[in-house]
């Protein structure tokens, strides 16, 4: 049947639609069924680029809102996808409370796992000042939707993702206590490593704004010789991190 995965993170701005866009891009690559939508009510990121046709569904009247009937509509869609299938959907930030909340009371995603649909959420991390804010939110997933696994992007690209403890030492997310106490939940994490900025993160900042993906950069004119080879020399590390994530 299909699998479909659920970008879900509170804190906007932290790559979220980049990871949904990196789905899309690793799922077209494997020459499947691709379904995609967008959710988001403010940036609509995902469905800007033309590669994916991805679809726009409204989840309410208003940004910060959502109506059952809505997000009914879009349960419709994933029941009904091809099978063999993958879907990908990104989910605006200031839906995702509401979101998580009706997702709970409908038992949605139990319909949709008891159809025999595979399911996957997908929630960021990043380091500096929103890694708390962001870490809230992958404890909410994990506390709200018990039964579904959770892929962890780590998203190094505003610095590294680690803390302090009580002892004074540093610590990544694999030692945390909310890794340790959810382990079993977590499918995989994927590390997008910090880039100089100057240079690799600038080009994928430029390939963002374009809505272009990795191979339609790479293959772009308007993009210098030296910036399509640090782009295609990013999808390809990124692409073997999806790869051992088994995604």
């Amino acid at each position: 049947m299909a699998l479909i995965n659920l970008t879900l993170q509170g804190k906007g701005g932290v790559g979220k639609s980049f990871v949904a866009s990196l789905l899309a891009q690793y799922y077209a690559g494997k020459d499947v069924p691709l379904a995609c939508y967008d959710t988001d009510p403010v940036n609509r990121t995902f469905a800007g680029y033309e590669a994916f046709n991805a679809e726009t569904v409204l989840l309410g009247e208003r940004p910060d809102e959502l109506n059952p009937r809505y997000f009914d509509a879009l349960v419709e869609k994933i029941m009904t996808a091809e099978e063999d299938a993958v879907v990908v959907i990104d989910n605006g930030a200031s839906t995702f409370l509401p979101l998580l909340g009706y997702m709970v009371e409908s038992q949605a995603l139990e319909m949709i796992t008891g159809s025999g649909h595979e399911v996957r959420l997908h929630t960021v991390l990043t380091g500096g000042q929103a890694l708390n804010d962001t870490l809230q939110g992958l404890s909410q997933v994990l506390t709200y939707v018990p039964d579904v696994p959770v892929v962890v992007w780590l998203n190094e690209y505003f610095g590294r993702i680690e803390r302090q403890n009580d002892k004074g030492e540093v610590q990544g997310f694999e030692q945390s206590g909310l890794y340790k106490q959810n382990k079993s939940r977590i499918h995989a994490l994927v590390r997008l490593p910090e880039v100089r900025k100057e240079t690799f993160g600038h080009d994928i900042e430029q390939m963002m704004r374009a809505r272009l993906t990795f191979d339609e950069a790479v293959q772009h004119l308007d993009f210098p010789l030296m910036a399509r080879q640090r782009l295609k020399m990013s999808w390809k590390a990124i692409h073997g991190a999806m790869d051992q994530a088994v995604l």
